[in-house]
């Protein structure tokens, strides 16, 4: 994996730059959508393609272990077969789901042991067996097994995730080393820095994690309930320490105004389940604020959804029609709405992309914060 700068934002820390996978090109800042079981729910692969205009997706060890499962993967020769998506995937390592299995799981040093959410099976996961579903997997980008620290936590808490995150990392980084890939193409493989909202701690895990000299990091253990002030402050700290010649990737973040101060912060990819999981609650995503299409003002609006976007993604559908198939129960109505509040992250982040190229970005991205926070 090789990853450049074209261009950098004289006013912030935002950059322009491609990453180069074996399956394509990767024009950041960009948007990762979440197909968590290999699928994106609600939408199709030529949707993602055409429509939407994906460069990425992102898979989860966690659910594809389980389901499909490891077998059914490496015989269809990897998930990029298996699902059909020929462009780039990133895998998420599972801990964020096995951590959230609070009353069904137990870490220790040697990794965490869980119980399946569809069965009660019980499994173990560790450094070494991630880093070997993620090979079977076949994503582009896999992430190092870590802890997810909740918050609020203590200060000894996140020191001890923090601390044996690390571990995790060395050994994580040592099997991957010594494994080939399985079908032919190269896997790049991301730590993950953690540390809570302490900056003594998120300081000294960036510092390691950088250390390890990897092709690409990630930021983890943000967005899990923090007050985004904070948030905000970790992911400049953090970016302030990381390479800066290495794509970031900030991971489970999150609304746009998020994603746009990411950006300003040097964050190169994002992702989240918020667009499509929003989507199907009614919940869409514009350029000039936040919509609930079932509400009555919308009933005779016969005006396109966004406007902005109907060169950019699939957006001929007008507000009433959408919110009538809400109000109707149809399955149609989630896969409009996912389609477009996806169109609508990638055209936020390529946006984001011209703006920095063109030396505009800060005075937009200031505009633009203020419009994307408000309820229409």
């Amino acid at each position: 994996m090789r990853f450049t700068i074209a261009a950098t934002d004289k006013h912030s820390k935002a950059r322009a730059g491609e990453v180069s996978t074996e399956h394509g090109l990767i024009q950041t800042p960009i948007f990762m959508p979440v197909g968590t079981a290999g699928s994106v729910k609600a939408v199709h692969q030529r949707e993602l393609r055409d429509d939407i205009r994906a460069e990425i997706i992102l898979g989860n060890t966690y659910h594809l272990f389980l389901r499909p499962g490891l077998d059914v993967l490496k015989e269809a020769g990897g998930l990029h077969k298996f699902n059909g998506w020929e462009k780039p995937i990133l895998t998420d390592s599972g801990g964020y789901q096995v951590f959230s299995l609070s009353d069904n799981r137990k870490i220790t040093e040697e990794g965490a042991i869980f119980k399946s959410h569809i069965d009660g099976s019980k499994h173990m996961f560790s450094p070494e067996s991630v880093m070997d579903i993620q090979r079977t997997i076949g994503a582009d980008i896999i992430m190092a097994f870590d802890e997810c620290t909740p918050y609020p936590c203590t200060f000894e808490y996140a020191r001890n995730s923090m601390e044996r995150t690390h571990r995790w990392l060395e050994r994580c980084i040592l099997h991957f080393d010594e494994q080939e890939p399985l079908y032919g193409y190269k896997q790049t493989l991301f730590p993950i820095v953690q540390g809570s909202t302490n900056r003594d701690l998120r300081i000294q895990s960036a510092e390691f994690v950088a250390s390890q000299n990897r092709e690409g990091n990630a930021i983890g253990g943000l967005s899990v309930g923090e007050p985004v002030e904070d948030m905000y402050e970790m992911t400049e700290l953090v970016c302030s320490i990381l390479p800066a010649d290495k794509p970031r990737y900030l991971m489970g973040v999150g609304t746009p105004v998020n994603i746009l101060e990411g950006i300003s912060r040097g964050i190169d990819m994002f992702d989240c389940v918020m667009p499509t999981r929003n989507a199907r609650n009614g919940m869409l995503f514009t350029s000039e604020g936040i919509i609930n299409i079932r509400n009555e003002k919308w009933k005779k609006d016969f005006s396109p959804i966004d406007p902005l976007l109907i060169t950019f993604a699939d957006q001929h559908y007008t507000k009433a029609y959408l919110r009538h198939l809400f109000i109707a129960g149809e399955y149609l109505a989630g896969m409009i709405a996912s389609v477009h509040n996806l169109g609508f992250y990638l055209w936020l982040v390529k946006e984001s992309r011209r703006r920095i190229i063109d030396g505009t970005f800060s005075t937009w991205k200031d505009e633009m914060v203020v419009k994307l926070s408000r309820r229409l």
